[in-house]
């Protein structure tokens, strides 16, 4: 049967219902059933999953990336082994998290299975996360990993990290992400970029946009390390205050970065009108339509866009599929801009 991007969506398996066998599509989507260390509210595991149920509602032609999918954009098969192992590592984070909550110290004996266990699974996860990017980096794939917490692209920086010689990172996020194993955990959501900036040294710079959560250690981390540039959530509202336009902003935010850019999403970038079910949300944010135009921005000015990650959609249940919608709509967005970049794509 003949593909028409005009018709009604037909769920097969493949985000936005499309045609494309990963390994014949220029963009290879992986996704990653994991939430294992969420310090607030689960369900982001749920996201990969809730986002692929409501991509098929997406109309194909965008009005800022016109029919790029004609390139190719194709889905991995979701890890049962890995949502198993999971959830198992979840229930022993949740007793970390609960012994931690009234008073017993991070030290303590008590604690040390259950850490053992977390940050052995979530080690599990990142070799499994880096041999999927690696496979289908080698062979000449784009990478967008759907998340899961933001711990899961770990493994794919590490990946990218042997492929590209250098690059840098556009992180939104309203948390800096640069805890240094938080609760114990060593690869917890909340030391993402800690852990990127220790381990992956082609990562040269890192920076971080709409934060608006972080503690002293992080903030102190940030102005003293030259990898780390941060534009704040009050730094961009008090010059959009003072009658700054966002593309004189985005101009600001994307001048540091190099030629070659990873983007690294969580949804909690954005306001929470957004994203009310995500696990940590925070007051304040962008707007869709502020982020994507960042993005589109750095195609404008001729950057490359080498993979992305887009984590903490959390479908929950009090909103029905808005969140997944959101997340959706924004994985199409990154999967256009980041096929757009590229130097071989032939324009619409």
């Amino acid at each position: 049967m003949s593909f028409n991007p005009n018709n009604i969506g037909i769920p097969n398996g493949s985000y936005f219902a499309l045609p494309f066998a990963a390994n014949e599509a220029m963009l290879a989507l992986l996704p990653v059933p994991w939430d294992v260390t969420t310090s607030y509210r689960p369900g982001a595991a749920n996201g990969p999953r809730a986002m692929l149920n409501t991509s098929s509602q997406i109309d194909l032609f965008d009005l800022d990336n016109g029919d790029v999918w004609t390139a190719g954009i194709g889905t991995l098969p979701e890890s049962a082994e890995i949502r198993r192992l999971g959830r198992s590592a979840r229930r022993d984070a949740e007793k970390v998290i609960a012994l931690l909550e009234k008073g017993v110290d991070e030290a303590s004996a008590k604690l040390q299975p259950y850490l053992d266990r977390v940050n052995s699974a979530s080690a599990t996860l990142n070799s499994y996360v880096y041999e999927q990017a690696f496979q289908l980096l080698r062979r000449g794939k784009l990478v967008g990993l759907v998340g899961g917490d933001h711990s899961t692209p770990l493994g794919y920086i590490r990946a990218l990290g042997e492929v590209h010689e250098s690059f840098g990172i556009l992180h939104i996020d309203a948390h800096a992400d640069l805890r240094k194993a938080y609760e114990g955990f060593e690869f917890s959501h909340a030391s993402i970029m800690y852990n990127v900036i220790g381990q992956v040294p082609a990562a040269k710079k890192l920076v971080q946009v709409a934060v608006r959560d972080l503690c002293r250690d992080e903030a102190d981390f940030a102005a003293s390390n030259p990898t780390v540039q941060q534009f704040t959530d009050y730094y961009l509202q008090e010059n959009q205050f003072n009658n700054v336009s966002w593309a004189a902003l985005c101009e600001e935010i994307l001048a540091p970065l190099p030629q070659k850019v990873y983007i690294s999403f969580d949804i909690d970038g954005l306001s929470p009108a957004y994203c009310p079910n995500t696990g940590t949300p925070v007051p304040g944010g962008l707007s869709f339509h502020q982020a994507s135009y960042l993005i589109g921005q750095l195609v404008k000015q001729g950057k490359t866009i080498v993979g992305f990650d887009l984590c903490e959609v959390s479908p929950g249940y009090s909103s029905g599929e808005w969140d997944a919608t959101v997340g959706a709509r924004m994985l199409y967005k990154l999967c256009g801009f980041c096929i757009r970049s590229q130097e071989n794509y032939k324009a619409f």
